[in-house]
């Protein structure tokens, strides 16, 4: 990439494990807002980011985790939950001519889209940590614009089809991938969940490929992140040219690492339902002081979870995960650095106003 460092020099420039904690969810819980707000108001959104900086330190940020962006722009049906995700309704392409029907749309001009541009716009002028942005995988949209099971079925019956619908998709997410950069993204990571049920060649067929081209098309360190257990996929994984994979709590990171070159950073994997979310402080800070345990010595691993983290994440577990990732005990925070510029304490003041008017 041209004029960006890459993720293992970024944690050589913050001197030790970084710690990126999947957040986003947890901060409608300091704004008294709902999801559904947070994901359709960039105030809101970026309001419920800074608190969550401020209150607990990470090395970078990544916004609230929607998966559904991308196929709402192009026309899907998406189901709106108050207190949930967003998820997509219905498909959009059974065929050729419906592929026809979408070619035109600029999804740029998408009203939801655009929330989660000014929210990046907002993230990367007011935050001094990287603002990190995601995108959908190809075989992902591919899977909601067709249906998962039309898209399973095509790996064996349609595959000119479903490649075509690919290529599609690869070009849809490029335009959002690079539209986050320009406004303020040094990571991009590309979602890519329906992708973990691919056998390794059909990975590499019908997701790698074009991950590969996605990667080289935007100026930013790219990450890949897979749901669920990726151990069979790792090789093909790092075959894309992915700077960091971004692994599931079910993936042992003690032995994928070693089979790691090291120019590719991992990245996790704390349980984000049974450890962040279900467990006590103790046991979030002990597991956490494992995985760094087992991680000791490898200068290509960045602390994070396994996934993005529940909305209603207990913040003394995250407390407990942040000291643990620090080095220190239990009930310790880490001490307070400069993450927020010096417009903090006016951009704070102004949202929050608008955000208690409309309340």
């Amino acid at each position: 990439m041209d004029g960006k460092n890459s993720l293992v020099e970024f944690i050589v420039e913050v001197g030790r494990v970084p710690i990126i904690p999947l957040l986003g969810f947890p901060g409608r819980q300091i704004t008294n807002s709902s999801i559904k707000q947070n994901v359709f108001n960039s105030g809101v959104h970026f309001l419920s980011l800074l608190e969550l900086v401020d209150r607990f330190q990470p090395d970078a940020i990544f916004p609230m985790m929607d998966l559904t962006l991308e196929a709402n722009a192009l026309g899907a049906s998406v189901r709106y939950h108050l207190m949930a995700p967003p998820s997509v309704d219905d498909f959009l392409i059974t065929s050729e001519e419906d592929m026809e029907k979408v070619y035109p749309v600029d999804i740029l001009r998408d009203g939801r889209i655009n929330v989660f541009l000014d929210t990046m716009r907002l993230m990367s002028a007011h935050f001094t940590i990287p603002a990190a942005g995601y995108v959908i995988g190809p075989y992902t949209l591919a899977s909601q614009l067709m249906g998962a099971s039309q898209a399973a079925k095509a790996v064996i019956k349609k595959q000119d089809f479903l490649e075509k619908v690919l290529a599609f998709s690869t070009h849809v997410i490029g335009l959002y991938a690079r539209a986050l950069v320009e406004a303020g993204a040094s990571m991009i990571c590309v979602l890519e969940p329906s992708s973990m049920m691919l056998s390794p060649r059909q990975f590499e067929r019908f997701s790698g490929q074009y991950l590969s081209e996605l990667f080289t098309s935007f100026d930013a360190n790219p990450i890949l992140h897979i749901c669920g257990d990726t151990t069979h996929l790792i090789e093909k994984m790092v075959a894309t040219g992915a700077e960091g994979l971004s692994l599931d709590s079910m993936v042992d990171f003690s032995a994928i690492i070693r089979q790691l070159p090291e120019d590719v950073v991992l990245i996790g994997n704390i349980n984000p339902v049974e450890i962040m979310l279900l467990a006590k402080p103790e046991e979030v800070h002990a597991r956490t002081r494992q995985l760094m345990d087992q991680m000791n010595g490898f200068p290509n691993f960045i602390l994070s979870t396994g996934c993005d983290l529940p909305e209603d994440t207990p913040f003394d577990n995250l407390d407990a995960f942040m000291s643990a990732g620090s080095g220190l005990p239990l009930g310790t925070r880490p001490p307070a650095e400069k993450v927020l510029t010096a417009e903090k304490v006016a951009i704070t003041d102004l949202f929050k106003s608008e955000w208690q008017r409309s309340d």
